[in-house]
């Protein structure tokens, strides 16, 4: 179908209807090709009409001239209960000269899971009315899966939120830069944020979001606060939400967990970066021996199209706390960790938990994945997140320096090694090629890591390494941003150690300006490893290599659930489950090739 302009009045609107759809399934989505060709060829956009809302929902939009190409559009739709339909408006504002033409619409997994005979086991929930056997884990997650609500009946109202009447029992936290904002529709900005909600899938929704627009600045935090929570017990606490990340300048969100009410907690699950205009929704498994709170935080991008949403936010298998987090007095630097075991039936080929004295297999120690209810097996590993603020290494060592003297301090002045630096404590003669801001705060008071070329020949190496790394998942990288700026500047090269074979996985050399440029490398599924970043000195002095914000993503191992897979997974030989959209993709998902196999 395309645009014929047949006479010259000033405004037209040309208007194509779909026909009227009675309701939609949860994992519904539109996906259709268009072409928008011609200098001046203006806007169209597809509107969703629902029966009852006088409003219209905008899905998507074109706005210009998008060059001599069919593109493809992919609308997520979601749930949606109520009659409705569909119509592509495109507006003629006085002078048209373009075509406008859309081709190949296509609607997949719409219809309603289909009943089923029997639906056994602790896994499964039988929907009342529709017969429909769904996951327990979508059980009370604010999504109406059964398509008659059973699966959202009898559910705590104090463990949901959806925006609809506020922030339910959620709190904005009163130490971040900035807060999260309650709206409903599209964002101010045009290309960033959400243009509609989770919950209802249409403009009168409500929904969460961080604004990135000025004043916010670059690193800028907004932090959302759960209530509390009592100890998960045996049981297992459950936390799903529906994040949306649009925009090219979108930076990162993540969740934490925390016990003491005064602290940032640790890290649980984050996420950096465009992930395209649709709600995606993510599970965390929550386990916790004392009472704990959830922290939600958005950090802002390095410009206005920055936007992320949050939405649909539930607990599942957890309790409310009525009591109060502990504090941190200001004469202790947080828990203590026994010096002395406590008492066990360890070998020599297990891990002691330091609290419990609980048995957990080596592999398990330093594989992201805390398997200690105090996460004593991760507490020597290298961080999976480091941006030196505390003038913390983050367990990166240099072995060259503990060869010659033990510690960081004796006889090591004259060396080609990295240190701590930062723009603030530079020599007039380094502002040349060393970072005059680090990357985390983009201030000369932020902290980096650097090869200091000052020292040694040329030639010379300074290697800095992480801990041994017991095992990683198969979608494990490392992300880094570097800094190689001056006249003879060191190579820097990303390693992997194992055993005595060490090989090559990243190298780069040569000056590529007074910026930090983000690097990733794939790591993959690799056990008993290290991860080595090597500088080269150069010819001179005059070429510091520089690194910062070291972020480990995606690389806690695989655990194989008892859990059956879905209709779009792919079961393992293993019997672990992967999104068929990566099989024969050239990556080992499955740790055992078996997604990989010629046979497929």
């Amino acid at each position: 179908m395309f645009i014929l302009k047949n006479n010259s009045s000033i405004s037209q609107i040309a208007r194509l209807r779909s026909p009227k759809f009675r309701q939609t399934g949860s994992n519904c989505t539109l996906s259709f090709w268009y072409y928008n060709y011609g200098q001046s060829v203006g806007a169209a956009e597809l509107q969703l009409l629902v029966d009852g809302l006088e409003q219209p929902t905008v899905l998507w939009r074109t706005y210009y001239n998008e060059g001599n190409q069919w593109l493809k559009a992919l609308i997520q739709l979601g749930r949606l209960p109520h009659p409705f339909q569909f119509s592509f408006d495109k507006i003629s504002l006085g002078f048209y000269e373009g075509v406008s033409a859309i081709d190949d619409i296509r609607f997949e997994n719409c219809a309603l899971p289909p009943p089923a005979l029997s639906c056994e086991g602790p896994n499964h929930f039988w929907c009342r009315d529709t017969k429909a056997c769904i996951g327990n884990l979508l059980v009370c997650d604010l999504v109406d899966d059964c398509g008659d609500g059973s699966d959202e009946d009898s559910c705590d109202p104090d463990l949901q939120c959806n925006f609809e009447n506020g922030l339910c029992n959620w709190e904005q936290d009163v130490e971040d830069d900035f807060d999260w904002i309650r709206i409903r529709g599209p964002t101010p900005t045009v290309n960033t944020g959400p243009l509609k909600d989770h919950t209802t899938g249409t403009a009168r929704g409500h929904y969460l979001y961080l604004e990135s627009s000025e004043p916010r600045q670059f690193r800028d935090k907004a932090v959302f606060l759960s209530p509390l929570f009592n100890p998960s017990g045996n049981g297992t606490c459950v936390f799903c939400f529906h994040y949306h990340m649009f925009g090219k300048e979108v930076y990162k969100l993540s969740v934490f967990q925390r016990t003491v009410s005064n602290t940032k907690g640790w890290l649980l699950w984050y996420k950096f970066g465009n992930q395209e205009n649709r709600w995606i929704r993510q599970t965390l498994f929550i386990s916790s021996s004392k009472p704990f709170q959830i922290l939600v935080k958005g950090t802002v991008g390095d410009g206005f199209t920055g936007d992320i949403g949050l939405d649909d936010m539930s607990f599942l298998g957890c309790t409310l706390y009525n009591g109060n987090l502990t504090t941190i007095s200001a004469t202790t630097s947080g828990t203590s960790v026994p010096t002395t075991l406590p008492m066990n039936n360890c070998t020599e080929k297990e891990f002691v938990c330091r609290a419990s004295g609980h048995c957990i297999e080596m592999i398990q120690r330093c594989d992201f994945r805390p398997d200690c209810s105090d996460k004593s097996d991760e507490s020597a590993c290298v961080m999976e997140v480091c941006d030196f603020e505390d003038k913390d290494l983050c367990g990166w060592h240099q072995p060259a320096l503990e060869q010659m003297s033990g510690n960081y301090s004796v006889h090591t002045t004259n060396i080609f090694k990295w240190l701590l630096g930062r723009g603030a404590n530079l020599y007039p003669e380094q502002e040349q090629h060393c970072p005059l801001t680090d990357h985390t705060t983009c201030t000369e008071e932020g902290w980096y890591l650097f090869a200091d070329s000052s020292n040694e020949e040329f030639g010379h190496t300074a290697d800095i390494a992480t801990p041994v790394i017991s095992l990683t998942g198969p979608r494990c990288k490392i992300i880094f941003w570097n800094h190689m700026n001056g006249s003879t500047i060191c190579p820097l090269e990303v390693l992997c150690k194992n055993s005595n074979r060490t090989s090559k996985l990243w190298t780069q050399s040569g000056s590529h300006g007074p910026q930090w440029n983000r690097a990733e490398v794939f790591l993959g599924i690799r056990s008993n490893f290290q991860v080595i970043f090597r500088a080269k000195r150069g010819v001179s002095y005059m070429g510091d290599v520089a690194v910062d914000d070291i972020t480990f993503e995606d690389c806690s191992r695989l655990l194989i659930s008892d859990k059956p897979c879905t209709s779009e997974e792919f079961m393992c030989a293993n019997k672990y489950c992967i999104p068929k959209n990566n099989l024969c993709d050239f990556v080992n998902d499955c740790a055992d090739n078996s997604d990989e196999s010629p046979s497929i």
